[in-house]
């Protein structure tokens, strides 16, 4: 079994590098479920048969040294000094193999519920959610507040909250779900959503939004303009680039993009049954549902609340809605 464990182990490891190395495009939640199979095959494997066994061989061997002190004693011979706890002991230890799998099943597991069913933190990698989120923010997710997923296959088996507009949502980037994106709902199915001249409408109204002071961004090291904006009764700060143009350059075609319609000015779309129309605070800095279109519902991972982290600047520590 030992060398058996030590090919599962090196595939494990293989994947993880190759992953790491950029020869394979890794799904961290398939790998979780295969490490909670087979470190849980290894757990069973060890209740049932390997630690019974151990037992066995530990009470046989102290059966055996008070047999043979009983034999010695009636025939008058003094026995050594053995210490038999020692190796008692020696033989109820796990060996490597079960310690590096059925011993790790408890804590894989307890990582799997809680990532796949409860929270899952997520790294923000770029700038298209600032002022809201920084570049290099530890966030929290929370995935049941959408429902409950079956991890992977990403299917939902229990209905929750719908999404709502102003919502701050990660889901899988619809032109390629192995990513996580995140941005903010501003468009739920039968909503007309329109952004024209940098003005953000909804059903035909525009959603309020006042100017502040100008906002730095010391990544950029440039100033843009910045707002207050409230929809959905959220409040939150988006920003513009006054050096940017109202059109949306670089579309790609997209599933129903004959909801929408482009033009210099911008783009209105009506927002499909089932999907969500989504975008970057950082409006000019964003690619988002303008450019690559609607998110489809079983495209969603979750919704955002909570800045665990930020290495860089801990005063970012707290909820950011």
């Amino acid at each position: 079994m030992s060398a058996i464990t030590g090919v599962v182990l090196a595939a494990f490891v293989g994947y993880g590098l190759a992953w790491y190395l950029g020869a394979i495009e890794g799904n961290f939640a398939l790998l979780l479920l295969l490490a909670v199979v087979v470190t849980g095959a290894y757990w069973v494997a060890e209740k049932v048969y390997f630690q019974p066994q151990r037992r066995a061989a530990a009470e046989r061997l102290v059966a055996e040294h008070t047999q043979r002190q009983a034999e010695l004693a009636r025939m008058g011979v003094q026995a050594d000094a053995v210490d038999i706890e020692a190796a008692r002991q020696k033989l109820l230890m796990q060996p490597w193999w079960l310690d590096w799998t059925a011993g790790l099943f408890p804590v894989i597991l307890v990582v799997f519920v809680l990532r796949s069913f409860l929270f899952e933190p997520f790294k923000i990698p770029s700038g298209s959610m600032i002022p809201t989120l920084h570049v290099g923010d530890l966030i929290l997710v929370n995935k049941f507040h959408y429902g409950v997923r079956l991890p992977v296959v990403n299917t939902k088996i229990l209905a929750n909250h719908e999404p709502q507009r102003g919502d701050v949502m990660v889901f899988r980037y619809p032109p390629q779900p192995s990513l996580d994106y995140i941005k903010r709902v501003v468009g739920v199915p039968g909503d007309e959503v329109a952004y024209l001249n940098k003005q953000l409408f909804i059903n035909g109204e525009p959603v309020a939004k006042e100017p502040l002071p100008e906002f730095y961004d010391s990544g950029s090291m440039r100033y843009a303009q910045q707002f207050a904006e409230t929809l959905g009764g959220r409040h939150y700060r988006t920003l513009n680039d006054p050096d940017r143009p109202a059109f949306i350059p670089g579309t790609v075609d997209f599933p129903h993009k004959d909801q929408c319609r482009y033009s210099v000015e911008g783009v209105v779309c009506t927002v499909p049954a089932g999907h969500y129309f989504l975008m970057g605070d950082n409006r000019d800095n964003s690619l988002d549902s303008r450019f690559w279109g609607f998110v489809p519902e079983a495209n969603i991972v979750g919704k955002a609340f909570f800045v665990w982290m930020n290495f860089g600047d801990l005063s970012r520590i707290g909820r950011f809605e």
